[in-house]
């Protein structure tokens, strides 16, 4: 324990406050004074939580920070990783972030104990599981839902009894535990439940009167062989730039629409007039449709088999210059003499980053690289490689989908040989 009080400086990588002596404080904003006794009187950044789960749910770590303090995290979380490695980038855009209730997609946990349902978020650093009562980061529609869901897991809970040990003949309910996937897909909710099965026609139906009472898009469930399809009166599909896009259950969709828009914008203006674009680790086609055009022919690689076939599927009804190639690009990267056919490339790979292919992007002649991430950290490493073999860092755009979260998300733009 200190003997003087110091103020909070600036907000940690994992969401911690911290003072220029190096104190950390937990739920602090910069401004904050931090006591000789470990306490927090709030300054001018510091604000009342929106959500009352707020501090018992491991879902935000920011909601005591003001939008100005907010953004400034975020920024800092990408320039931080830059200047970590002295990328020298050219410029850093402000950053953007989208709004509450903006986000489409969660996975939740849910759990029972005496015959009652608990769906939620796991508390920090724990198992324990938050009830939500509310959400102020999702969309609505997936709020709303959740009160109706635990009763429809009630049922199906008590719909799945286990022989008790010792007890030959008696039987006792299942504890049920299961994950929960929701996605606002076009047609509506996307509920996919793992973790339970629905054996019998009493379940069956039960299963099928709550998707049509809910009106829900599609449900699943995944008994441990995979998602069956429950109910989906129509194909299921995202659109993405104009194109309606077949969603598989559980695929990858950027966490907002708008956050979403904004990182194809920045793709979109960085590579206009690019003839031929490597579209690498692909998924659904979330940049290949917005660049393909009369003007642009896009190549996009995707190892996941339902995210490339349906990204296949959508560039063939849709008419556009999309090539579809399932290929797994951590052990097959595009090489050299592949990568020299296009003239720029992007990739949004996995957080763990893409060393691999940046390792040949590193060696070809590709102009531009415009290289999505959703890990300053992992990035940097890999923007090292590039700037080390010839390209300038121009542009960096830092993206907050994560409303409240330290999870942060970037655009950058790597030039070789030629002005931005």
């Amino acid at each position: 324990m200190t003997d003087i009080d110091e103020k909070i400086i600036r907000i940690a990588a994992k969401g911690d406050g911290v003072t220029a002596s190096g104190r950390y404080a937990w739920g602090a904003a910069p401004g904050d004074i931090l006591r000789a006794d470990g306490t927090l009187e709030p300054g001018p950044h510091h604000i009342a939580p929106v959500c009352r789960h707020f501090t018992q749910c491991g879902g935000c770590q920011l909601q005591q920070l003001d939008e100005e303090s907010f953004a400034d995290f975020v920024a800092a979380r990408v320039s931080n990783a830059s200047s970590g490695q002295e990328l020298g980038v050219e410029t850093i855009a402000p950053p953007y972030l989208s709004p509450p209730g903006s986000r489409r997609r969660a996975s939740l946990r849910a759990e029972s104990s005496q015959g009652r349902v608990v769906i939620g978020f796991r508390e920090a650093k724990s198992h324990r599981l938050v009830e939500l009562a509310e959400c102020p980061v999702l969309r609505p529609e997936i709020v709303a839902v959740l009160p109706v869901l635990r009763k429809l897991l009630i049922k199906l809970g008590q719909g799945q009894p286990k022989k008790a040990k010792g007890k030959p003949g008696k039987h006792v309910h299942a504890r049920l535990a299961a994950d929960i996937e929701v996605t606002v897909a076009d047609q509506g909710l996307d509920l996919g439940i793992k973790g339970l099965s629905a054996e019998g026609l009493m379940l069956t139906e039960l299963l099928l009167d709550f998707a049509r009472d809910h009106a829900l898009a599609r449900l699943t469930l995944d008994a441990g062989y995979g998602p069956d399809t429950v109910w989906e009166p129509e194909p299921v599909t995202i659109t993405l730039s104009g194109v309606a896009v077949p969603l598989p259950p559980g695929a990858f969709l950027q966490a907002t629409a708008d956050g979403e828009a904004a990182l194809v914008a920045a793709a979109k203006e960085w590579l206009a007039g690019s003839a031929t674009v490597a579209d690498l680790f692909s998924g659904l086609g979330t940049f290949a449709f917005a660049l393909a055009g009369p003007e642009t022919k896009v190549f996009a690689a995707e190892a996941e088999r339902a995210a490339h076939m349906a990204c296949k599927a959508a560039a063939g009804r849709a008419g556009l210059p999309v090539h579809c190639d399932h290929r797994d690009l951590f052990r097959n990267p595009l090489m050299t003499d592949e990568l020299n056919r296009f003239s720029a490339v992007l990739l949004d790979p996995p957080r763990a980053g893409a060393r691999e292919q940046v390792l040949q992007i590193a060696e070809s002649t590709v102009k531009r690289v415009v290289y999505i991430s959703c890990n300053p950290a992992s990035w940097a490493k890999d923007a090292v490689t590039l700037v080390e073999a010839g390209y300038r860092l121009v542009e960096l755009r830092p993206v907050g989908q994560f409303r409240w979260s330290t999870h942060v998300e970037l655009a950058s733009l790597f030039v070789r040989g030629e002005a931005a």
